[in-house]
């Protein structure tokens, strides 16, 4: 703590800025949800959901949401020139995230009807961010928006995948599949590749023709991967390698400078590089899966939430948490020993659905790759929470 930093100063810098205690609660969420699905998942806790049920559910709006929401709250006002979010506004919008995030984890162990209220409280929290990214994108004036739209458009996909989620958890349970695949591709992908296309190449200093037809192509052919996984399950492979194909072909086009001896370059670059391989093997997999029945234990959907979007959080959380603190925008050994770490996070799980279609006993490695992830997390909080919580200056 700095020298006479007191508690209620501590607490007003906290809230300071919108990224900080967004970014703390999802990285807490982060490790909070997989430590219970972990152990409802050999047993040893009862939940009253399904263990898969609450890990997509949590993954989805527990972790991932509110980390987009520290990073689209801080940068979306910037992107259309308008002036930043109110306090009132994001801390409100906090408040609905933390306690749903209470009641949702509290309720999945001790009463359905705590976890549903946390659901909606939930709801509502992610209801409001778009409102208020609605509003901004709106009032912009600026004449080159696209990225604002599709932003926008992402983030309403990803509303409606959580309102089909609640209500198939009341009404309709087989329908939480659906609302898994749109929060996914259409939701969490789609919001995360916007962002990276526009931000990693300028981070990159790369001068290139934009392609403006990218993210149209790309939104209408995750929506064809939707519809194509709701008709059978591996259909997908059609728009999987075509998605692979098209990304793939882009991204090189951007001649990102890959390897970069900037850490905070080359772990977003390599979150980018995930991607076409993300699809690539998703089409492999949904084709070996329609000819031989293989149960690849979800391999396509943890290549590219843990490649791509798990590894570019890490990438730009780090980023913004140095970079709105005071700090040099550098990276020393503590952030390159986690930029590394998450690569063994991918790995360890891709062990894991491998060896469920091998017909293995794979409970070792799900410990494992489980322990992985909340170690990374447990590692970026000793590293980072203290910058977040008072600002403090790294060594």
């Amino acid at each position: 703590m700095r020298m006479g930093f007191t508690e209620e100063a501590e607490e007003r810098y906290f809230f300071s800025q919108p990224h900080q205690p967004f970014f703390l609660m999802a990285f807490v969420n982060a490790i909070a949800t997989m430590f219970v699905f972990m152990l409802s998942y050999k047993g040893a806790v009862h939940l009253d959901i399904s263990a898969n049920s609450f890990h997509a559910y949590s993954m989805l709006y527990l972790v991932f949401t509110p980390a987009f929401a520290a990073f689209l709250f801080t940068t979306f006002p910037r992107f259309t020139s308008t002036p930043p979010i109110a306090k009132r506004t994001y801390m409100q919008v906090f408040s609905l995230f933390y306690l749903g995030s209470i009641l949702f984890i509290l309720g999945s162990i001790v009463s359905p009807l705590l976890s549903f209220a946390g659901m909606f409280l939930l709801l509502a929290g992610h209801v409001y961010i778009f409102i208020i990214l609605r509003g901004i994108y709106t009032s912009s004036q600026l004449p080159d928006n696209q990225d604002v739209f599709w932003i926008h458009i992402a983030m309403g996909m990803g509303v409606l995948s959580h309102i089909i989620y609640v209500l198939s958890s009341l009404f309709y349970a087989p329908a939480t599949g659906l609302a898994v695949e749109i929060g996914i591709y259409l939701y969490l992908f789609m919001l995360a590749f916007t962002v990276a296309q526009r931000m990693v190449p300028f981070f990159s200093h790369c001068m290139f023709t934009r392609n403006m037809s990218l993210l149209k192509t790309v939104f209408v052919l995750l929506v064809a991967h939707v519809i194509l996984e709701g008709i059978h399950t591996g259909l997908s492979l059609i728009t999987d390698l075509l998605l692979a194909f098209l990304i793939g072909k882009e991204i090189l086009s951007w001649q990102l400078p890959f390897p970069n001896p900037n850490p905070l370059l080359w772990i977003l670059h390599l979150a980018l590089y995930w991607v076409p391989v993300a699809f690539l093997f998703g089409a492999m997999t949904n084709l070996t899966t329609l000819f031989t029945d293989t149960a690849f234990l979800q391999f396509d959907i943890h290549v590219l939430m843990l490649g791509f979007l798990f590894t570019i959080l890490i990438g730009f959380g780090t980023r913004v948490t140095i970079g709105h603190s005071g700090n040099v925008m550098q990276a020393g050994m503590w952030e390159k020993v986690l930029f590394n770490w998450t690569q063994v996070v991918v790995v360890m799980r891709l062990f894991v659905s491998l060896a469920a279609a091998f017909g293995w006993n794979f409970m070792i490695l799900f410990d494992i790759s489980a322990t992985a992830w909340m170690v990374m997390f447990i590692l970026w909080a000793i590293r980072f929470f203290p910058v977040l919580v008072n600002g403090k200056q790294l060594s």
